[in-house]
């Protein structure tokens, strides 16, 4: 892919929401249900990861450039860190074009993680 191309990023629609995990309702958590989900949340748990998602998350178009989320009170280096850990996590989805870095939340995450903690099961 050049620089100048722009990749298609695929449109999930309300069907095409497949949640990761059970609710918590349903019954026990399998060992890799609770792994994976464990991740997610502990990668939310750090207040300057969550300030970041929020920010992606809320950007106009769902999708955010770095060069527009850097601003939460940590340096440069220490922004990237907190991206990489929440792409690990499963949470951020990430695209090159050019010299930026555009981060948009990963399809159907949000949803995944609300139907889990979904008491109404």
């Amino acid at each position: 892919m050049s620089k100048s191309e722009v990749a298609g990023l695929p449109v999930l629609r309300d069907g095409d929401v497949v949640p990761c995990c059970p609710p918590i309702t349903a019954g026990e958590l399998s060992r890799a249900d609770a792994e994976e989900m464990a991740a997610m949340f502990k990668a939310l748990s750090d207040p300057v990861r969550l300030r970041l998602f929020s920010k992606i998350a809320s950007h106009p178009g769902g999708e955010a450039c770095v060069c527009d989320i850097a601003d939460v009170g940590v340096s440069q280096p220490t922004v990237s860190h907190h991206l990489k850990k929440l792409r690990e996590a499963g949470l951020l989805t990430s695209e090159r074009r050019g010299t930026w870095v555009y981060y948009q939340v990963a399809p159907s995450v949000v949803a995944a993680m609300a139907a889990m903690l979904d008491l109404r099961g």
